[in-house]
C-alpha cells in the first residue's frame, strides 16, 4: 500500500509548496508579527500531506473519515493556514487578515473558528497526546482515517511529548505518523545547547515507534515516508525530518533571529523575488 508519485506531480508540489511560502511571507508582513521561520521549514511537510497524502474533503471540513492533521507547533500556523486556503477550505483573501482582531486566522490555531482546523493550539507539547487520542478514537471506531501531526523540536524538550511517546505504541497506532520539523533553532538560541533532544533516532526507537530519518525538504522521501507508515504494522511512526528554519528565503534561512519576527515591507519584497 503506498502513494506512486511522477516526477511531474513532485515538481507540481514543489511549485505548490513555492506558492505557500509566497503566502507566509506576505501574510506576515501584513500582520506585522508572525513567525516566519517555523513556518517556512515546515512548508514542504504541509504542502505534502494536503495536496497528495491525505484524504480529506474542504467542501467539508467535518467528514467523518477524513484523514486528521494536527499541527502541535501552533504558532507556524501561517504555514497550515496557506495550505488550507489554496486547498479550497476558505478564500486566500481572508490570509491577508491574519491577526487581526475580527479575523478567524488568529496566531495560533483555532478549531472553533477556522475551517478545517482540528485542534486549538499555543501551549506547546501537547499535539503528540491529541494525535494519539485521535488515532486510538480511530481504533475504538473502527475507522480506516489515518493522523498526521508535526512536532517542533524545541517543544519536543516538554515531558508532556514523552509521555505520548510512551502511550502510542503502547497502544499499537500504526494509523498516526508523526513529523518532528528538526530545523535545530528555537527562540531562546539552538536546541542543542537549550536542551539537546539528541539522538532522536534512538530515543523513539527505544519508546517503540516506527522511526524514519529523510530530509524534510524533500517531497519524494516525505511521501515515501508515509507510504513506509501505512505499511507498518502495529506501531506508529516518527519521522525525523531535517529542515531549514527559514527555508526557501536566503536572509532568513538557518537564522533563530526569524523565529518570531515578521518581514518589514522591504524584506518582505525581496523574500517574494527571491520565491518567484
Amino acid at each position: 500500500m503506498g502513494i506512486e508519485i511522477s516526477n511531474e506531480q513532485i515538481q507540481e508540489l514543489e511549485a505548490k509548496a513555492k506558492d505557500v511560502r509566497r503566502w507566509i511571507i506576505k501574510m506576515l508582513a501584513e500582520a506585522g508579527s508572525g513567525h516566519p521561520g517555523g513556518s517556512l521549514s515546515s512548508t514542504d511537510i504541509i504542502t505534502a500531506l494536503y495536496f497528495k497524502i491525505m484524504n480529506h474533503r474542504p467542501a467539508d471540513p467535518k467528514w467523518e473519515d477524513r484523514d486528521r492533521f494536527v499541527l502541535s507547533k501552533g504558532h507556524c500556523c501561517p504555514a497550515l493556514y496557506a495550505v488550507l486556503a489554496l486547498s479550497g477550505y476558505f478564500p486566500t483573501d481572508e490570509l491577508m487578515r491574519l491577526r487581526k482582531l475580527d479575523s478567524f486566522l488568529q496566531g495560533h490555531t483555532d478549531m472553533l473558528s477556522t475551517p478545517g482546523v482540528e485542534i486549538s493550539a499555543g501551549s506547546l507539547g501537547q499535539g503528540l497526546s491529541i494525535a494519539g487520542g485521535m488515532a486510538l478514537a480511530g481504533k475504538l471506531n473502527h475507522k480506516d482515517y489515518h493522523v498526521y501531526v508535526v512536532l517542533g523540536d524545541g517543544e519536543s524538550q516538554e515531558g508532556q511529548v514523552w509521555e505520548a511517546a510512551m502511550a502510542c505504541p503502547h497502544y499499537k497506532l500504526d494509523n498516526l505518523c508523526a513529523f518532528l520539523d528538526y530545523n535545530k533553532l528555537q527562540i531562546d538560541g539552538p536546541v542543542a545547547e537549550v536542551m539537546n533532544i539528541a539522538p532522536l533516532v534512538d530515543k523513539f526507537r527505544a519508546f517503540g515507534w516506527h522511526t524514519i530519518e529523510i530530509d524534510g525538504h524533500n517531497m519524494n522521501q516525505i511521501i515515501q515516508a508515509t507510504n513506509e507508515a501505512k505499511n507498518t504494522r502495529g506501531k506508529p511512526t516518527m519521522v525525523i525530518a531535517h529542515t531549514i528554519k527559514g527555508k526557501g528565503v536566503s536572509f532568513m534561512e538557518g537564522k533563530v533571529e526569524w523565529h518570531g519576527v515578521a518581514p518589514s515591507k522591504e524584506e518582505r519584497d525581496k523574500a517574494l523575488e527571491e520565491l518567484q
